[in-house]
């Protein structure tokens, strides 16, 4: 079991990462609340990591807390949510707020995510109620995450397209994920700037 993985950062395309440590490049996929917090290329990063084997295939993925990979692994664990959409749930919606929803039975906030429905909402709900108890006094996510924060400088075009492509890896639909990104984007915006005003005015 990979457990902890801490080495530079070599790539980020959103949502997929590249971290060399000791010679050997982790391909990891990780929720835009990651990305959010990245360093520049070439710096040092640190991420907690859940590991999943399947038949066909052995894939990583990346957080940059131990509490975010407990909800992730909560989530998965309920019946039709497999790691791509728990990925698209903790991207598309604050860890907190997520709890938040399950906890007041919010279905209704839940079904503006892609890939969830009226049915998938209701047993993120039902499943998931009982299982986020420890959360009730303590503030989900408090544990200050180990990664050092910074922006990436890229053309205008370079940024959009990267935001568009993340949007469309997440569930989106192209001609959505463009409109709102074009219309959205500004002059000095980072990718991940422009990521998260997006995926907040689509909730």
């Amino acid at each position: 079991m990979i457990g902890r993985i801490r080495g530079l950062l070599a790539d980020k395309q959103p949502p997929h990462l590249l971290i060399e440590a000791y010679g050997i490049g982790y391909e990891l996929e990780a929720p835009m609340s990651v990305f959010y917090k990245l360093p520049e290329v070439g710096q040092e990063v640190v991420l907690y990591t859940h590991f999943v084997v399947r038949e066909d295939a052995q894939l990583l993925y990346g957080f940059s807390s131990r509490d975010e990979r407990e909800l992730f692994r909560t989530l998965i664990k309920v019946n039709g949510v497999g790691p791509k959409l728990g990925l698209t749930l903790l991207s598309g919606i604050e860890a907190d707020a997520l709890v938040r929803c399950v906890k007041e039975g919010d279905s209704a906030t839940l079904v503006k995510l892609p890939g969830v429905g009226k049915k998938t909402a209701e047993r993120l709900i039902i499943e998931m109620k009982d299982k986020l108890d420890r959360w009730q006094s303590a503030p989900l996510l408090e544990e200050k995450p180990l990664i050092v924060g910074g922006e990436m400088a890229a053309a205008a075009q370079d940024i959009e397209q990267e935001a568009v492509s993340a949007l469309v890896a997440l569930g989106y639909k192209p001609q959505e994920a463009s409109k709102i990104i074009g219309r959205l984007f500004k002059d000095g915006m980072t990718s991940e700037e422009l990521i998260r005003q997006a995926l907040k005015s689509m909730i």
